[in-house]
This record gives C-alpha cells, sequence and structure tokens, in this order.
C-alpha cells in the first residue's frame, strides 16, 4: 500500500512539473509565431526593464578592496641608502 501511494503523489508531482515546462523547439522545427498578447506582453516587459534601469543612479568606480588595501611605503633616503649598501648594520 505504501508503494502504490509513493508512486501516485511521484506521478502527481512530476506531472506538474512538465506541466510547467516550456515547449523547445527541436533543430529543424520553426518557432511558433506568438500571438498579439504575447508581442504585447514583451513589449511591455522590455519597455519595464528600461525603465527601471533608467531609475538606477549612476554611480562612479568602487574598490571594494580599498579599506584593506594599504598605500605603498615611500622610499625615504635613509631605505634609499640601505638598498643600494646592502644593511644597516653588516661590516663590508
Amino acid at each position: 500500500m505504501r508503494v502504490v501511494l509513493a508512486a501516485v503523489i511521484f506521478a502527481l508531482m512530476t506531472g506538474t512539473a512538465f506541466a510547467q515546462e516550456k515547449a523547445i523547439p527541436k533543430y529543424g522545427e520553426e518557432e511558433k509565431a506568438k500571438t498579439r498578447s504575447e508581442i504585447e506582453a514583451e513589449k511591455s516587459a522590455d519597455q519595464a526593464y528600461k525603465r527601471s534601469l533608467q531609475s538606477i543612479p549612476n554611480q562612479g568606480p568602487s574598490d571594494p578592496w580599498g579599506g584593506v588595501r594599504t598605500d605603498a611605503p615611500k622610499t625615504t633616503a635613509s631605505s634609499a641608502k640601505t638598498k643600494k649598501t646592502g644593511s644597516v648594520g653588516a661590516k663590508q
């Protein structure tokens, strides 16, 4: 009895999932002509999308790691000498 009930539940769930799937045209098949309401729905959705893009304020470039990154160390006269001659306390 449990097996039959599980099979019925599974069949009902998969049936609704297949009903929601839009048919994909196979290779060589021509796309079906859209109805007038589908064309109008696409146009209104496209216009709404464009209007929503215009409402977004224009922001400058952002640097998400700006607070973590530090500036490069500035070279001073003493650090420039140590690079040329080696370490400060080394005997030559």
